[in-house]
C-alpha cells in the first residue's frame, strides 16, 4: 500500500532553520529525509529509531550525495513530494582576502546544491505535483561589507527559483524564502534594541521560517503561488535607515 503521508527532503537540517523546518514538517504529518554533514549532529537530531525520518550524512555540493539521497528517500518512503534547499554557509572576509576556493565553497553549498537537488528530484516531484522551496536571504537584496560570496549565492538562488518555476511548471511549484535576522542560538540573550529596531518588534525565530515553508509546500493552500520570493525579516528591508 503506498505511503499516504507526504514526503519532504530538507538539506542542512541538523540545526537552525533547517532543523526547525524538518521538525515542523514531522509534527504536521510529513515523512522527511534530512541531509547534513557527518559532523553536524544529524543523527542526534533525527535518530535512526524515528520511523518517519531518514537522516542522510553527506555534502550537498557533491552530485552523488544528492542523487543518492533522493534514491534513498524513494526507497524508504516510495515518494517525494517536496524539497527544501536550506543548507548554506557564509565566509565573511575582505574581498582581497577571499580565496577562489572559498568563493567556490560558498557558491557550491548555497547555490549549486539547489540546482543538483532540483535536477535529481525532478521526476518524483513532477509525479507528485510537488513543491520546491529555496531558502535564500535578504542579503540577496541588500548587503553588509565583506559578504560577496554569500550575497552572490543568495541572489543566484532567487534567479534560479523563478527559472525553475517556469521550467518545472505546472507540475512543480518553486518558490524562495528570504529570511532576515533569525536567531538560531540564544534568543534570550538578545538585547532590547535588537528587537525594537525591527518594525515587527522582535527578532525572528526559526519557527517563523518553518511556518511559511510549510504553507508553500501545501498545494491546497498555496497552489497559485510559484516563482515568488517571500521576505521574512520583520520589515527590516522596508525600513529607511540613516546614520545620525
Amino acid at each position: 500500500m503506498p505511503n499516504a503521508r507526504p514526503v519532504a527532503l530538507v538539506t542542512g537540517g541538523a540545526k537552525g532553520i533547517g532543523h526547525a523546518i524538518a521538525r515542523h514538517l514531522l509534527d504536521t504529518g510529513w515523512n522527511i529525509g534530512v541531509i547534513d554533514l557527518p559532523d553536524s549532529g544529524l543523527h542526534r537530531a533525527f535518530p535512526p529509531r524515528r520511523r518517519n525520518a531518514l537522516a542522510i550524512e553527506g555534502d550537498v555540493r557533491n552530485e552523488d550525495t544528492v542523487s543518492d539521497a533522493v534514491d534513498a528517500i524513494l526507497h524508504r518512503f516510495s515518494r517525494l513530494d517536496a524539497v527544501v534547499s536550506n543548507a548554506g554557509i557564509m565566509i565573511r572576509k575582505p574581498l582581497r582576502r577571499l580565496t577562489l576556493n572559498e568563493w567556490h565553497r560558498v557558491i557550491d553549498t548555497n547555490l549549486t546544491a539547489a540546482f543538483l537537488l532540483a535536477r535529481a528530484a525532478e521526476k518524483p516531484l513532477r509525479k507528485a505535483k510537488g513543491s520546491f522551496v529555496a531558502i535564500a536571504s535578504t542579503r540577496a537584496l541588500m548587503s553588509e561589507p565583506n559578504t560577496e560570496s554569500y550575497s552572490a549565492s543568495k541572489g543566484g538562488l532567487l534567479a534560479l527559483t523563478h527559472a525553475l518555476a517556469i521550467s518545472l511548471g505546472p507540475d512543480v511549484r518553486v518558490n524562495g524564502v528570504s529570511p532576515g535576522w533569525i536567531e538560531t542560538k540564544d534568543y534570550g540573550a538578545l538585547r532590547r534594541k535588537d528587537h525594537t529596531q525591527h518594525p515587527a518588534g522582535r527578532v525572528g525565530k526559526p519557527q517563523d521560517i518553518a511556518e511559511i515553508v510549510a504553507w508553500l509546500l501545501d498545494r491546497e493552500r498555496s497552489g497559485f503561488v510559484t516563482g515568488a520570493n517571500f521576505i521574512v525579516d520583520g520589515g527590516m528591508t522596508r525600513r529607511m535607515i540613516y546614520v545620525e
